[in-house]
């Protein structure tokens, strides 16, 4: 039987040349030219993310007057939660790219001339899927809760320390509730030239603190405005009176305007999978307690889309003719597929923290996905139709 030139029909039977193909080189490159396109696309994606996503946090440490490295550490912190969604995704956009460039350059045609068959290319395919599947499930079992607790951390931190909220030439700072400081100069040793600090917490009783010079200084009992030759000017009497106290020393305790620090329950995002399945706190109600059960088990469900994105990419390419415009319809038809997939499962989350019933969903979703794609690759998947163009006049 004569096949149509140029059919991806070669991987259809493995074992039907007789010829025994040991190909190990072959599925290293195929893995090395799988990995790498996801790791670009999946760089590309995450920057993207970032720049939106580290918007707040740029605030943040602009006006508590943190430094460079207090803001890389803290974008450091939050890559493992947008890579949890990225890799996937990044994966089956790669695979698709990457089996589409070998095709279209003869490259499958000339292994599978070789006696390459189409299970020997399912291999490097699934290999890089375990390696992002790996990735993923780190990402979501341990880093990304580790990194979003230890961003909560540290931003409790930037915000309860006054010495760097403060230390801004010119300004009148009010960062803390009821407290207005300015500094006039900020000399390179650490002293402090001109300071006026007003306290109005009561307002009965305001307190206004002036001085020539002082420094801040970071104690074992926290920060201290040490301030030196100035005057204490208080108000008395709903303001109607005035006392003026000289001083050559006073100090300022700064924490307690920082507040106190709220010891909340930690969120979903900041929990490892034993605190989603079996939370220690017994204030917890059941409607809390059935999202942090659907919050775990759509962590762990995540990395199967990677197993499912790498079959419905193979069966996408190598399953069908490889005219372009028939090439076209199957590339788009199973980017929607895996689109449609993977929306679904985001908005099974809702659903499934509402009714755990559901939550096998999580689970059904990608292995459906990687079944139907088995299924294309064994043959029995409806095949694409084939477009026809109209014909011109007077061809023959």
């Amino acid at each position: 039987m004569i096949k149509p030139v140029g059919a991806m029909d070669e991987f259809a039977s493995p074992g039907r040349r007789g010829v025994r193909w040991s190909a190990p080189l072959i599925s290293k490159y195929l893995l090395g030219q799988l990995l790498g396109p996801a790791a670009i696309l999946t760089l590309l994606m995450t920057s993207v993310i970032w720049l939106v996503s580290i918007l707040p946090l740029l605030d943040l440490v602009i006006d508590r007057g943190q430094s460079a490295p207090t803001f890389l550490y803290l974008i450091l912190l939050m890559l493992p939660t947008p890579l949890l969604i990225i890799l996937p995704v990044a994966f089956f956009f790669a695979t698709l790219f990457t089996l589409q460039r070998l095709a279209g350059d003869s490259e499958l045609v000339v292994m599978a001339s070789a006696g390459y068959s189409l299970r020997q290319l399912a291999v490097p395919v699934l290999a890089a899927a375990a390696i992002v599947m790996a990735l993923t499930l780190a990402c979501g079992l341990y880093l990304a809760p580790l990194g979003q607790r230890a961003l909560r951390e540290k931003v409790v931190d930037i915000r309860a320390d006054m010495a760097g909220a403060l230390l801004n030439e010119g300004d009148f700072n009010n960062q803390a509730q009821g407290l207005t400081v300015y500094i006039r100069q900020l000399g390179n040793d650490g002293e402090i030239r001109g300071i006026l600090v007003h306290d109005s917490r009561d307002r009965h009783h305001p307190v206004t603190y002036i001085a020539e010079k002082g420094i801040l200084a970071q104690t074992p009992a926290g920060t201290r405005l040490i301030m030196m030759e100035g005057t204490v000017e208080s108000g008395a009497d709903a303001g109607r009176q005035l006392q003026v106290l000289h001083f050559a020393s006073y100090t300022i305790n700064l924490d307690q305007f920082s507040g106190p620090v709220r010891d909340t329950l930690r969120k979903m995002h900041e929990r490892y999978l034993g605190e989603l399945l079996w939370p220690s706190e017994r204030n917890v109600s059941q409607k809390i307690r059935d999202q942090f059960f659907a919050e775990a088990h759509d962590r762990l469900s995540q990395p199967l889309y990677c197993i499912a994105f790498g079959l419905i990419a193979l069966a996408a390419v190598t399953r069908g003719r490889r005219q372009r415009g028939s090439v076209a319809m199957r590339l788009t038809v199973a980017s929607l597929l895996a689109t449609g997939l993977r929306i679904a499962g985001y908005g099974i989350v809702g659903v499934a923290q509402r009714n755990p019933m559901l939550v096998p969903l999580f689970y059904l979703l990608p292995l459906l996905g990687a079944a139907g794609a088995v299924a294309v690759l064994a043959g029995y998947g409806p095949r694409l139709p084939r477009l026809r163009l109209p014909r011109l006049q007077g061809a023959a």
